[in-house]
């Protein structure tokens, strides 16, 4: 494994995890608003 491969692979699997983890947390707080709005 060449390290600069790992340079460039690490901070865009960061970035990655970083905009999923927020778009999974943004459609968590949309279901649970609307199934507040649907009881």
């Amino acid at each position: 494994m060449d390290w600069r491969l790992l340079l460039v692979a690490f901070p865009v699997l960061a970035a990655l995890s970083w905009v999923v983890f927020i778009i999974g947390r943004d459609a968590l707080n949309q279901f649970q608003g609307a199934m507040k709005e649907f009881r």
